[in-house]
């Protein structure tokens, strides 16, 4: 008797013990509960719009365009990702429709895919977020730069301003940091000109110096970090979700119907492939069929930007160079992973 009693006890500790543990595990009705060894973060949250069951939001303060397309695409609302992008900071999500970015009834439709989450980088991450900022830049001004030679600084003016108006507002911080000296007034002061007397010979003056200020800022990080295959691949990648978000916002119905965003995609992804050919001898030694991959791809995606002006038809489809930066990316892992071993 008294040994089956204790069989009883030892039977409801169990079931006791379980319990427990089934109780400490977070789940959507106790989100609260401790977790054992949490996964190292570095983001900070100050979005408090989560609700259990809604799909993964998309932070507005720092997503890349390709990210924030996924808005564009289900609102229909032509170069959102842009007007989202210069609109930031923002400190909840409904400053999308007090900035007048979209309306509410627009809002509402996103509104449980939109998060303000302020993510702090560190280390390479940091690293590779300014420097694709910056290649942001120059790929702004190697298009700005082909237009104005071929006298066209009216579609030149753009490419100009949006270094200032898009970009430098979010890689002001990390300049100051690095102590990068201000070089914001240098592109205003170039957009003003260009638009006022484009055929003044300052033009040309300004904007080597705009060109030589970006140079500069890339050049506050080392050397040998940017010539590193692992690093410069992850950037390269960086400025081809860019090129693939803005081709896709420049093509309706097989037509180019939105010249500035083709040109910005071409400025990026010609950057991106200079970019490449200074590691490619590297990457073809370390992973040969990686680089045999990576660079049939970027001779294929360069054709689809024949020249500066663009053509009335496209020559690939968005798909087709969705696939194509696909491939790129795919195999820069492999290189990266190779690498790295």
């Amino acid at each position: 008797m008294i040994k089956f009693r204790y069989i009883c006890l030892a039977a409801a500790a169990a079931v006791i013990v379980t319990l427990s543990s089934c109780s400490s595990t977070p789940t959507a009705e106790n989100p609260s509960a401790p977790v054992a060894n949490p996964p190292a973060t570095e983001a900070v949250s100050n979005n408090s719009y989560s609700s259990h069951g809604s799909k993964e939001k998309i932070n507005i303060n720092t997503a890349i365009l390709s990210e924030l397309d996924k808005f564009e695409g289900k609102l229909g609302v032509p170069a959102l990702s842009n007007k989202i992008q210069a609109n930031r900071p923002y400190g909840n999500p409904e400053d999308l429709v007090t900035k007048k970015v979209i309306t509410q009834e627009q809002f509402d439709q996103i509104k449980d895919q939109v998060g303000v989450q302020e993510v702090v980088l560190t280390g390479e991450a940091k690293d590779v977020d300014y420097m694709s900022k910056l290649g942001l830049m120059k790929g702004h001004l190697l298009v700005a730069q082909e237009l104005l030679d071929q006298n066209q600084p009216k579609q030149a003016e753009p490419h100009i301003g949006h270094p200032v108006e898009e970009i430098y507002v979010d890689v002001e911080d990390q300049l100051n940091e690095r102590k990068v000296k201000e070089f914001k007034t240098t592109l205003v002061s170039l957009q003003d000109l260009v638009k006022s007397s484009p055929k003044d010979s300052k033009v040309k003056t300004n904007f080597t110096s705009s060109v030589q200020a970006v140079d500069g800022a890339i050049a506050a990080l080392p050397a040998d970090q940017r010539s590193k295959p692992g690093f410069a691949l992850q950037v390269i990648n960086e400025l081809l979700d860019s090129v693939n978000s803005e081709y896709r916002a420049a093509i309706a119905d097989g037509k180019i119907t939105a010249p500035i965003e083709y040109q910005d995609s071409r400025g990026f992804v010609f950057y991106a492939n200079e970019l490449y050919k200074g590691i490619s001898s590297q990457v073809a030694q370390a992973a040969p069929e990686a680089h045999k991959a990576i660079d049939t791809s970027f001779a294929e995606i360069i054709k689809v930007w024949p020249a500066a002006i663009p053509p009335v038809k496209a020559v690939k489809t968005p798909n087709d160079v969705t696939k194509l930066v696909k491939i790129i990316e795919e195999n820069s892992q492999k290189a990266i992973d190779k690498s790295n071993t």
